[in-house]
């Protein structure tokens, strides 16, 4: 069992950046394949990263690469998604999963576990 939490969303202004953290509990955080998605009002939850469990592999949705970098530090079991030149379609509840087996990475299905979810509000 991995129970997730995540914090640092909040309001910022277009242009503007983020780090979103995940903390996770257990012992075998670092056996899990980290993601995070997105979900805004009325749409369906969009992959945004991932990172594998080694920390070797990092792959991120086109509409916010090169502005967002996934990152984990197994020591702390957690997992971050630093946010630069926030857009206010980055507006959204971000949530962290994890999969212990990954085949698809932007396949919601394939996360056995999810945090709660953090508000994340871009203003124009």
């Amino acid at each position: 069992q991995v129970q997730l939490v995540e914090s640092g969303g909040g309001l910022v202004q277009s242009g503007g950046s983020l780090r979103l953290s995940c903390a996770a509990s257990g012992r075998t955080f670092s056996t899990y394949a980290m993601g995070w998605f997105r979900q805004a009002p009325g749409n369906k939850r969009e992959f945004v990263a991932v990172i594998d469990s080694n920390g070797r592999t990092t792959l991120t949705a086109d509409s916010v690469k090169g502005r967002f970098a996934i990152s984990r530090d197994d020591a702390k079991n957690t997992v971050y998604l630093q946010m630069h030149s926030l857009k206010p379609e980055d507006t959204a509840v971000y949530y962290c999963a994890a999969a212990s087996r990954i085949s698809f990475p932007s396949n919601s299905n394939e996360y056995e576990y999810w945090g709660q979810g953090t508000q994340v509000t871009v203003s124009s």
